[in-house]
């Protein structure tokens, strides 16, 4: 943890970061606070690289090699994210999110999930979040979004106060959130509803269940439409 949680002064806009930049942040503020000791975190470029290609706790799942990585790295270095240290045996890299985000713990935690998994569910995000900082509730969850969505970092991409919200991080462009906001409109869910309520009569007290089944369908696969078209542009850079 920082030794104060004062918060920086925010840009009211924050620099897009690339898929690749955005997973070794994640990567390096995840290490950084689960890391037991000063062995493993600041991290070498293969711990880095490594931690990036997980399997687990990451979507996409990526592929990348060292050189990859090292590009990414000094991209966000010129941008003054990352920092490179020097005089061991391999050199080490560690992020500096704390002095330009926020210094409050369970905040950076929600925003290397998001980084690490892109767009989720709140009830998602505060599952994986507390792995790095404890969140108890969704209206604890909600109380750290709260000051992040108005800085900025954090974006809704659903109404706020809808079943199943969908939220994220705010390093898209323009472009990209206007996309990700029509992908996760509930447009076919909204045309399967006069389907559902027809069937009322003859389902009962089912209908509501297959409702919540048909959304949390609707709602995984078009998190994994967002994943998919975000790697292919990401590949055409």
């Amino acid at each position: 943890m920082p030794p104060d949680e004062s918060e920086p002064l925010a840009p009211q806009v924050w620099e897009p970061l690339s898929l690749l930049e955005r997973r070794i942040l994640g990567v390096l503020v995840e290490k950084q606070k689960t890391s037991k000791s000063a062995d493993t975190y600041p991290l070498s470029l293969n711990a880095l690289t490594t931690g990036c290609n997980q399997k687990s706790n990451r979507d996409p799942v990526l592929d990348l090699n060292d050189e990859e990585v090292e590009d990414g790295l000094n991209a966000l270095q010129k941008k003054g994210l990352v920092v490179r240290l020097t005089g061991g045996r391999v050199d080490r890299f560690k992020h500096e999110l704390y002095d330009r985000w926020t210094h409050h713990g369970a905040q950076m935690a929600v925003l290397a999930e998001l980084l690490l998994r892109g767009p989720q569910t709140k009830g998602e995000l505060r599952t994986r979040a507390s792995r790095m900082d404890a969140i108890e509730t969704l209206e604890a969850l909600d109380e750290v979004l709260k000051p992040l969505v108005e800085r900025r970092l954090v974006v809704y991409l659903t109404e706020p106060d809808r079943r199943g919200a969908i939220v994220s991080h705010g390093f898209y462009t323009a472009e990209d959130v206007t996309r990700l906001k029509a992908q996760f409109a509930g447009v076919a869910l909204d045309a399967a509803a006069p389907r559902l309520e027809s069937a009322a009569s003859t389902s009962g007290p089912s209908v509501e269940r297959r409702l919540q089944e048909a959304e949390a369908l609707i709602a995984k696969l078009t998190m994994d439409l967002a994943a998919l078209a975000e790697r292919v542009a990401e590949l055409h850079k």
